[in-house]
């Protein structure tokens, strides 16, 4: 087992409760860690062989882009779609932080953090 970690991605979106925050938007943070077997491709050499983490960064893009309420919801889209569309990884973890919320304070970010494993088919019954 090993892990690709794509960090600090920046991206400006429409996210939160507020109307203000779906006019003028914000400033985002986004990491991702994801587990996989890269034994094979430490043999190989092959980019077909792991996870190719230009997928990954254009996925986390992708899914900023569609506003939401909650960071929440955006961290599992992220989680679901890297699951659904990477055969090769068996867990991911993903942390979504809006930086300078409208929060009523000197806030730098607030941040969640949320993880999904593939669940095997002898799980699903």
């Amino acid at each position: 087992m090993g892990v690709i970690k794509v960090e600090n991605i920046r991206v400006f979106a429409y996210h939160g409760c507020l109307t203000e925050e779906k006019k003028i938007g914000s400033d985002y943070r986004v990491d991702l860690e994801v587990k996989a077997n890269l034994r094979p491709s430490s043999v190989s050499d092959k980019l077909g062989d792991t996870v190719n983490y230009v997928f990954l960064n254009r996925v986390i893009k992708e899914e900023m882009l569609k506003p939401s309420h909650l960071l929440e919801t955006v961290a599992q889209r992220i989680l679901m779609r890297v699951l659904d569309e990477e055969a090769l990884v068996d867990e991911a973890t993903v942390w979504v932080a809006k930086l300078n919320p409208p929060i009523g304070g000197d806030v730098e970010k607030v941040s969640i953090k949320m993880t999904e494993k593939r669940k095997n088919q002898s799980e699903i019954v």
